[in-house]
């Protein structure tokens, strides 16, 4: 079902081949900054089509090829748009309409400095006060945090005895009074992408600012988990892939021929094969409205191990030349692979529970 996209996803490749150039790259990421001059480009030239999940993988894979901190920037604008888009009011899809126009910058905000993984034990509360929710708490290692107009946080709106009914969504206005970001620096790799650490101190919210219905956030976020997830495979695999070009340039260029190298390149390549097909055909379940989390899940945790893998066989096989910027670069941006949507040890854990519901 991908096929179609090929002209598709030739486009994204030029465009990143020149707009990604390694002087830009390398730039933003010892400012760690966020491109927004690019990201006003790639929406002028149409590259991220959030309408369509199959372009916006491609994209996404295309773009992480190129460099990962660059792509991941250029598409997490609109990080979180899934949620309103299900079940947003047509107030809210309004707004979700500008940030598709690039007026506004979106976020989600989920994980909390006491962890993320747990996400029905989160202590960020949205309590009932007449026709206002009332917002405390705070947020960590959120995408977008200090840059972002809009947030889709996740928040306890009652004290359920079942943890995962009490949870609800809501759509902040990061104006609002009461809200702070401080922006995390020093990042060990996607440092082109703003991070920041979030706090809510009494801030009012409306009865049309929750999202969907009251209580049933958590499952909201697990199915955006499912969608992100898929996404999340796709910038392993770019990763993956990027690296490979690099290894294949350099036996090409040094006419390297032994056996130890050949080895480690078909490794490589072998585990990058199973990458892409474990993601398309989670992908085409998803795509399709069908989602099988079991899959999902598998081409998160393998793909994220692929991506470090070929990362670090880049490092040991370009020797001296792993320490120029772009080798080294690709290896720091694959770690977080491993842990942002769900570590690796809680994608294996879903896909353990999968496997024992099965006959």
């Amino acid at each position: 079902m991908f096929e179609e996209y090929d002209e598709y996803r030739n486009k994204i490749r030029e465009f990143a081949l020149k707009e990604f150039t390694e002087e830009m790259a390398a730039e933003y990421d010892r400012k760690e900054e966020y491109p927004d001059e690019l990201r006003k480009k790639s929406l002028s030239l149409g590259i991220i089509d959030m309408q369509n999940p199959a372009k916006v993988m491609i994209a996404i894979e295309e773009l992480c090829r190129v460099d990962a901190g660059l792509g991941i920037a250029v598409t997490t604008p609109y990080f979180g748009s899934e949620v309103i888009m299900l079940f947003g009011n047509d107030r809210q899809k309004e707004i979700l309409q500008d940030v598709y126009k690039g007026k506004y910058i979106l976020g989600l905000a989920v994980t909390e400095p006491s962890g993320g993984s747990d996400v029905a034990g989160l202590k960020t509360t949205a309590m009932k006060q007449g026709n206002k929710y009332i917002l405390n708490g705070s947020k960590m290692f959120i995408t977008n945090g200090a840059i972002a107009d809009y947030l889709v946080v996740l928040a306890r709106t009652s004290e359920d005895p079942n943890p995962h009914h009490g949870l609800s969504t809501f759509l902040v206005n990061t104006k609002s009074k009461g809200f702070n970001a401080n922006k995390l620096v020093d990042k060990l790799g996607v440092r082109a992408t703003n991070t920041a650490e979030l706090q809510f101190n009494n801030i009012e919210l409306n009865e049309d600012d929750l999202i969907g219905e009251e209580g049933k956030g958590f499952y909201y976020i697990m199915m955006f988990f499912n969608i992100s997830r898929i996404y999340v495979a796709a910038q392993s695999l770019g990763i993956a892939i990027g690296a490979l070009d690099r290894i294949k340039s350099y036996i090409k260029e040094n006419d390297i021929k032994d056996e130890d190298s050949m080895f480690r390149l078909s490794d490589v390549g072998t585990h990058i094969e199973a990458t892409r097909q474990m993601t398309y055909n989670a992908a085409s379940y998803l795509f399709e409205f069908k989602p099988k989390p079991e899959l999902t899940s598998m081409a998160k945790a393998y793909g994220s191990e692929t991506a470090v893998y070929a990362a670090e066989s880049a490092m040991e096989m370009l020797g001296d030349k792993s320490l120029y910027e772009d080798v080294q670069r690709i290896f720091r941006n694959a770690k977080i692979m491993e842990i942002w949507e769900g570590t690796s040890e809680i994608e294996k854990l879903v896909i353990a529970r999968y496997i024992l519901k099965g006959e």
